[in-house]
Order: structure tokens, then sequence, then C-alpha cells
């Protein structure tokens, strides 16, 4: 199945074998399409390709750290980067739903006006209204809520530096715990596409 949805994707056939087995190796944790149902686990559907080919990259050099990762990205080529950000960059993103209306709606007005006691930015500044992103900022809406929860509490510690400018590390460190879970709860609502 796999190489039939590459080739509809404009992938060399030549490339078709090798690219997806490297699929079905992503698919393991993010699924076949990009979406992940395990939560902790980042949806790279929707991402920009370049995007994720600096995470490849931060992944395979040690600047950024995962267990899991750790463990993939030594089967992976640099060079098979691009072909699999550009696949996964293609599929559609699959919003979630908030499990708490409460949080989501507290979530919903740190991400469209920051919190001004702590100078924390809106999160729509850099990541759009709908968290579709930019080519510098990642997609966000419709993330999965404990990925950001994690990704965001790393940034915070400093156990995560690889984001821009040291832009994120610095947001984190001014966000608490209940800000944190606030804010993804409401991102996984949003669709991270313009309508």
């Amino acid at each position: 199945m796999l190489p039939g949805i590459l080739l509809s994707h404009g992938v060399a056939q030549a490339q078709a074998v090798p690219l997806a087995e490297r699929l079905q190796l992503c698919a393991g944790c993010h699924n076949p399409d990009g979406n992940s149902i395990i939560l902790e686990n980042p949806k790279l559907s929707g991402l920009d390709a370049g995007y994720i080919v600096r995470q490849l990259r931060d992944f395979k050099s040690g600047i950024r750290k995962s267990p899991v990762m750790s463990t993939i990205i030594p089967m992976v080529d640099e060079k098979e980067f691009p072909a699999l950000a550009e696949f996964f960059s293609k599929q559609q993103r699959k919003p979630g739903v908030a499990v708490d209306a409460k949080r989501a709606a507290q979530g919903k007005e740190i991400y469209d006006e920051g919190i001004d006691s702590s100078a924390v930015p809106a999160c729509s500044g850099c990541h759009n209204d709908d968290g579709s992103g930019t080519d510098k900022y990642p997609r966000i809406g419709g993330q999965n809520s404990a990925y950001v929860i994690q990704q965001l509490m790393n940034f915070k510690s400093g156990e995560r530096a690889n984001d821009v400018k040291a832009v994120m590390r610095a947001v984190a460190k001014r966000m608490n715990e209940k800000d944190i879970r606030a804010v993804a709860e409401y991102m996984v609502t949003l669709k991270g596409e313009p309508e």
C-alpha cells in the first residue's frame, strides 16, 4: 500500500521500496498518515517539510534527544530525510477533541492573548491564529496534547534546546504547568490550516 501512496506523491519509483520501508519504521509510532494516536508522540502530518528535516538532523546529531528516536535515527540515512519529510508534510492533519472544555478555554486565552503578568506572548503571534505555523515556527494546531506538554516542559527545563533563537525556552520558562496544560488542551482542537 505505501509504495502506491509514495508514487502518488511524486516520489520516484526507484526510491519507493526503500522509502516505503522507512515509512513503515516511522509508522510504528507516528501512524502511516503521520497522525499518531499515541498521545505522547507527535503528529508529523502537515508539518513543514523543512521543519521535519531540521528535527531529524537534530536527532541524528544529538542536539535533540529522545530515547525512542535515538534508537531509530541511526537506521535512517540523512539523504532520506527530505523524502520522508515531504511525504509527511503532504498528509492531512486530523485535529483532536478537548477533554476538558474549561481548561481548553483557559488555553485559548493564553494562545490568543498571552499572559501579561508573566510576559508570555500569544502563541498565535508565531504559530498563527489557526496553529498552521510558518516556515520558522511549526504547525501546532491539532498536535497531541501530551506531546505538547512534554515539549514545553523540555523547553522550560532546557532539556530541549533546538528552538530558533531560544524563543521557546524563554517563553516556556515563564509558563507554569497549569498554563502549559491549558494551552496544550486548546491546541489539540485547532485545525492547523488556514480556513
